[in-house]
């Protein structure tokens, strides 16, 4: 914009500089002529400039938005796998505890069968010899 303002200025000073004679005044004509085309030349290439940039900025946006939804998918994955492997770890577990329990059940039926066992034995014993 700057620059266009610029040239339009120079051209104003050249058209009243060369206002004296015919021939002057033609160059002056060429030469405001030529700044003004330069000037439209600059105003496109500016629009342009302009619609490249956008351009630019929307291919940016939709990339960044394509990887955060790439990232956001990857974490839920992520989340769901981990909560899988807790579900799992948990049930392991559980079935280590209850495998346990089941154990030292068995042992403590074993233990007292044994200990009524050795009772009734020692009291047959103590019967025979009394």
């Amino acid at each position: 914009m700057k620059k266009v303002v610029l040239s339009l200025a120079l051209v104003a000073v050249l058209g009243l500089s060369f206002t004296s004679c015919r021939e002057t005044k033609e160059g002056a004509e060429d030469a405001v002529e030529n700044a003004a085309n330069a000037a439209a030349d600059a105003v496109d290439d500016a629009k342009e400039a302009a619609g490249d940039a956008m351009d630019n900025a929307k291919d940016a946006a939709t990339d960044a938005m394509h990887s955060a939804e790439d990232a956001a998918t990857d974490a839920v994955d992520s989340v769901k796998e981990d909560a899988e492997g807790m579900v799992n770890d948990v049930k392991d577990a559980g079935n280590e505890a209850a495998d346990a329990a089941k154990k030292a059940g068995n042992d403590a039926v074993d233990k007292a069968k044994k200990a009524g066992s050795d009772a009734v034995k020692g009291a047959a014993d103590k019967m025979k010899g009394n």
